[in-house]
This record gives structure tokens, sequence and C-alpha cells, in this order.
């Protein structure tokens, strides 16, 4: 597989939650023409669209992911773009068409236009009920009861035949909750674990759709991007996964959220509603055994509860206090 410096990368999902932090991280490390930053329908914020190209296009198009590989010779794709598990169960078969569809398409023309490296995220929905809850394995037992999760197993073991079939250089995550300060959630299960942080600011009091003891593995946005391009950067000769790393960082229970947030803001307080979400939840680790990540390429997070907390607060209270503070 080559190993030649990238030159122009694409990042398809580059409005959404990680794909837009992604998208200006990697305009910072290559420069801000060398990334071409892309979406279906949702307008682009000023910064995504002041800083670098942008174009519209539908991965579910094959057409459309040909022309700006073509007009803008991409060699590097990120493919960001999903439909996840929340909005997946109530689309199901959108959620097929771009997690699957879509992703052949981009491999595809990946494949065709010997690309050098391609990023497919995968997800803690690979899972299911009959999957071991605490310190998940790498190996086990795919059963996911979602769409989004069903989606998830393909992709990875799509990304993996295209590995050892066509030596495509496909690389992916599994990717716990992501918590953000910068971007609003993108209709997943673990949305509460943002929310809550946006309404601890603004009113004070939030209304959780799962149990106070439901624990899942979450991780920090600055740690996801992290891990993100430290696999991205690694040697393909010490890998031996590509596409189905496990990846931790903290996990915690919704009460235990709620309570460290109250330790910061007293008067802040939490009830909980659980809805179709639950069972969803219900369904995925508690926690995962990410030593492959940690041998392979030197995975090793950098937040836990308490130092996420503080950070997420206190970016976010600035921002309240600037009038910036956008709230879904």
């Amino acid at each position: 597989m080559p190993q030649t410096r990238m030159k122009k990368i694409l990042v398809t999902g580059a409005v959404g939650q990680i794909g837009s932090e992604l998208t200006m991280l990697l305009r910072k490390k290559y420069g801000n023409e060398n990334v071409l930053a892309t979406g279906r329908k949702t307008k682009p914020s000023e910064e995504l669209l002041n800083s670098g190209p942008f174009e519209y296009i539908d991965i579910s198009k094959r057409e459309t992911i040909e022309k700006v590989v073509t007009d803008y010779d991409i060699d590097t794709m990120y493919n960001m773009a999903a439909i996840l598990s929340a909005v997946g169960e109530e689309k199901p078969l959108l959620c097929w068409d771009v997690n699957i569809n879509g992703l052949y398409n981009c491999l595809e023309v990946a494949r065709e236009h010997s690309m050098v490296r391609v990023f497919v995220p995968s997800s803690i929905a690979v899972f299911g009920p009959e999957t071991p809850r605490d310190n998940t394995p790498q190996e086990t037992i795919l059963r996911p009861k979602t769409m989004y999760g069903v989606t998830k197993v393909a992709g990875e073991l799509l990304g993996d035949y295209y590995v050892k079939r066509f030596n495509l250089d496909v690389r992916g995550l599994r990717y716990p909750g992501i918590i953000s300060s910068e971007t609003l959630p993108g209709g997943g299960t673990t949305d509460y674990a943002v929310e809550i942080f946006y309404k601890a600011i603004t009113e004070k009091k939030y209304t959780c759709f799962v149990r106070g003891d439901t624990v899942l593995p979450m991780m920090y946005m600055p740690d996801c991007l992290k891990g993100t391009l430290d696999l991205m950067d690694a040697d393909v000769l010490n890998l031996k996964h590509h596409c189905d790393f496990n990846i931790g960082s903290m996990s915690f229970s919704a009460e235990e959220l709620a309570t460290e947030i109250q330790k910061h803001i007293p008067e802040f307080t939490c009830e909980y509603r659980p809805d179709f979400r639950q069972a969803i939840a219900d369904s995925w680790p508690r926690s995962l055994d990410d030593r492959a990540a940690r041998k392979e390429w030197g995975w090793k997070p950098r937040y836990g509860l308490a130092e996420m907390t503080k950070d997420m607060l206190q970016k976010l209270q600035k921002r309240h206090e600037e009038g910036s503070l956008l709230v879904s």
C-alpha cells in the first residue's frame, strides 16, 4: 500500500458533529485549500465555508463523489457522512442507502482513483444484547438490533474486504458516544450526554431520555479527533486490524454525569424519562477493551469525566455570555 504524503483530502459529512471539527483540524494540519469539505443539504457554518473549499454532494449518488474527486485531485477520504442510530430507526431505508450504498460508492471511487487512504468510522452500535457489555472485547459477537448497527457491521466488513481484495488502505474506529462543545448532536442515542450540558447552562434543568443508571462508553471530541488522526498517521505495517478498532476513553452513567455537572452548577436538576432510545442504549456496551488500538498504533486518551465536564462547561458558559450559544 502506498505511503506517500497526502495531497488533497475529501471530508464527506463535513457539516456533522464530528466532520465539522475534523475538517477544521485537517485544514490546520494540511492547509485550508487542501481539504475539501462536503455536505448533502445542511448549510455549513461561516467558519467552515470561509476557511476552505466546500461542495454539496450526495454519497448515495456516485457521480457526485466522482466529480469532486476528479475536480480537486483527491487522494485521501474521510467518509463521515452517516445516518445515526435514532434517526436510523425512524428512517431505516435512508440509513441503509447512506451508510451502505453511499459507503460502497466512496470505496469504489477510492479504488478507481488509487487513493492513498480512506477513513470509515464505525460505532459501538455494532454490538448487541448477546455481546459482553463490560470490557467488550475487540473480537466478539456482532448482532446489533438497530439498522444503524447493521450498517456499521456491514461497513466494517466491506472496508476489510477492500483492504484484502483490492489493497486499498481503509481504516476505522468504533466510536463511542462523542461529546462536543462546538457542534450540536445529530440524532444519536448518546445525544443526551451533549444536550445535558447545553440545558445545564441555559435552563439549569434537563429531562434525560435514558435511565439514570444507564452506563455507556463516551469520549470527548478532542480525544475523538486525536484518535482519528493518530490512526490515519499510523504505519500500515503495524496494523493487524483495519476498520474495527475498539477505542475507549471513559464510561459513566447518566446520573454520574448529572452529579459531575452539579459540582459546577449546584442548582442544576435532572429527571429521567426513558423513551425508545433506552432499548438501544441497553443493547450497547458499558465499557470497551481497546488494547488492540493501544498496541497497534499507540492510542491513549487524555480526558476523563471530571476534566471533560469542566472544559465543556467553561466553553459553553463563555459562548452563552457572548450570546453565541446555539441550542437545539
